[in-house]
């Protein structure tokens, strides 16, 4: 996390334990609490993201996650979550979410949610083989095991149930075989 001051480290925690407790409206009178030189960190947006989507505001969330995109862009989480807002949001839709995640693939290709959204994204839009090929691109990043547990029980991914039960198990990073 980066370094806070102790007030704004102590409204972090604030907004935290609000978040636990299913309370994103006091988790925001937290934020508005931070000073302003701390508001633009990547930990504060994160969290920020959290209780705009918690309290199901995802034209906030989005605007939250397009900041820590522009801020940080070296962090995975803005452009992972950039996207799940923009599905979500009122004028968004799937297209606009893969579009916006398409380019993180190459920015972040050791992380397995990127391909895995793709692979979401993808099979809503029914392009199946694209679909698939994202899962098994997360599956090599993350392993098998553990994205055909998720994929099972995704409902974005119920097309492609019966090529994920079929998954041959490997360890992540490593080619089936």
């Amino acid at each position: 996390m980066d370094k806070l001051s102790h007030p704004d480290k102590l409204h972090l925690d604030a907004a935290e334990g609000w978040l636990l407790l299913e309370r994103p409206d006091y988790a925001l009178e937290e934020f508005d609490r931070l000073s302003e030189s701390c508001r633009g960190t990547p930990d504060v947006l994160e969290r920020k993201w959290q209780t705009h989507a918690m309290a199901g505001n995802w034209t906030e969330a989005h605007a939250t996650a397009e900041q820590l995109v522009r801020l940080h862009p070296k962090r995975p989480f803005g452009w992972v979550h950039r996207a799940y807002a923009l599905r979500r949001m009122p004028g968004g839709s799937l297209e606009q979410a893969r579009e916006a995640l398409l380019p993180a693939a190459s920015r972040f290709p050791r992380d397995f949610l990127i391909p895995y959204n793709l692979a979401c994204y993808a099979a809503r839009l029914n392009r199946g083989e694209e679909a698939w090929d994202w899962l098994q691109a997360a599956g090599r990043i993350a392993g098998n095991a553990r994205i055909r547990r998720m994929a099972l029980a995704d409902e974005d991914l119920v097309s492609l149930r019966e090529q994920v039960l079929k998954m041959l198990p490997h360890k992540p990073g490593k080619s089936p075989g």
